[in-house]
């Protein structure tokens, strides 16, 4: 399975935010949308929208932890957000990914094309695709197993001794 076929299944919307825009209003936004991160573009680079980090859930409570909440409305989000962006593409395979968010420690994932944002995968998305395919493998193996009658074959054993 790869991250294009979940996209396709959970859509590829992307909610962004500009680096200069105060941590106060990423907080609205993340509420709004009901999501756990936004990707940061810089709108004025050459060819159009470029990503240039993320900022997540956890940023913000690591602002909050050491300037206090009430920074809030004076912090921007280039002072924040994260900038070691780990990134998917489109055809990668979905147990790749879950590898790459697991060692990294990572949630949410910038998918791109072509260094074009084209979508978002959060680590739920990944664990729930991976379930999924996983328990359609198990149910078409079930299936298999009982229409083969594999289940009912009887196991014997030549020559065996009884123990003792």
């Amino acid at each position: 399975m790869t991250i294009e076929e979940i996209l396709k299944a959970k859509g590829n919307k992307v909610y962004t935010v500009d680096a200069d825009a105060t941590l106060e209003h990423v907080v609205s936004r993340l509420v709004d949308h009901n999501v756990g991160s936004l990707v940061v573009c810089d709108r004025h680079a050459e060819h159009g929208e470029r990503v240039i980090g993320i900022i997540t859930e956890r940023d913000i409570l690591h602002v909050c932890a050491s300037r206090g909440q009430r920074q809030l409305a004076s912090i921007r989000v280039h002072e924040a957000m994260s900038t070691d962006l780990a990134t998917a593409s489109p055809a990668e395979q979905v147990e790749t990914i879950m590898g790459l968010m697991t060692r990294r420690r990572i949630r949410h994932l910038p998918v791109l094309r072509e260094g074009r944002l084209v979508g978002l995968v959060s680590i739920g998305d990944v664990v729930k695709a991976q379930h999924d395919h996983l328990a359609m493998e198990n149910k078409f193996m079930k299936d298999y197993i009982q229409r083969e009658g594999v289940g009912n074959v009887e196991c014997r054993m030549t020559n065996a001794h009884p123990p003792g």
